[in-house]
């Protein structure tokens, strides 16, 4: 049977995604106006929103 390979991440999901969106962000300003530099921004903005719904799921006012 296949074993799969176990990864423990040094940073939380909300810490890589944070770096990530950052990065996209430095590079959108890097870049002139056109499809890559918006579609740089769209995935920055995914990121920022996967944090809110991070932070929105470990919300201690969730039912459970």
């Amino acid at each position: 049977m296949f074993q799969r390979r176990r990864f423990r991440h040094q940073l939380a999901l909300k810490d890589r995604l944070a770096a990530w969106s950052e990065r996209l962000e430095q590079q959108v300003t890097q870049l002139p106006r056109g499809p890559e530099r918006e579609a740089l921004s769209v995935k920055a903005r995914q990121a920022d929103i996967a944090i809110h719904l991070d932070d929105w799921a470990r919300s201690p006012g969730l039912p459970k």
